[in-house]
């Protein structure tokens, strides 16, 4: 039913396959829209985005060790490191 197109990426220009694999993965999502960005440039453009995210230190409300998260901590929440947050969300 699908066969492999050949785009253009619009970000650096490079031709590339959208292969007719994904094409229904794709159809099978509900996505509507063919990938304008080639692989590489989708990957770049993913790690750009994780690389720019601050990331805030601050003590675990649980076990009291050091955390790492992605958002400003308040003082009126408390804060969970990855793997007491892991914990209090399989406990519900």
């Amino acid at each position: 039913m699908y066969e492999d197109k050949t785009l253009v990426c619009k970000e650096c220009g490079k031709e590339f396959t959208f292969t007719a694999g994904e094409q229904e993965f794709y159809a099978e999502r509900g996505f509507v829209n063919e990938p304008q960005r080639c692989k590489e440039c989708r990957d770049a453009r993913k790690n750009k985005i994780k690389t720019q995210k601050e990331m805030y230190t601050t003590t675990c409300a649980a076990c009291g060790c050091e955390a790492k998260v992605p958002f400003k901590p308040r003082e009126d929440r408390p804060v969970y490191c990855s793997e007491c947050f892991a914990k209090m969300k399989n406990e519900e």
